[in-house]
């Protein structure tokens, strides 16, 4: 996890936050069609875990799309914040 924390900061730093939102955003729709895609297939087979498995994966995709839409609010906030701060000096 700390890497990760060094990793956004390092790719802020280097001004390459889109790159890391187009990661954020392929992975959470990646998760969300890859978990419809195992819900349907377990239904059609009768498959309760396959089903269940696809929902879990479903949801996590919903999720990482919420967190990356509040990063991004986040980061513009603090993104304002600094540029105020600037402005100000």
């Amino acid at each position: 996890m700390i890497y990760n924390k060094v990793n956004l900061i390092i790719i802020k730093l280097n001004g390459g936050v889109q790159m890391s939102n187009l990661k954020d955003k392929f992975e959470s729709t990646k998760d969300k069609v890859l978990g419809k895609t195992k819900e349907n297939v377990g239904k059609a087979t009768g498959s309760e875990e396959t089903e269940l498995n696809g929902k879990v994966q479903s949801q996590k995709g919903e999720l990482k799309e919420k967190f990356g839409e509040v990063k991004e609010k986040i980061s513009k906030k603090i993104n304002d914040a600094m540029d105020g701060n600037k402005e100000e000096k």
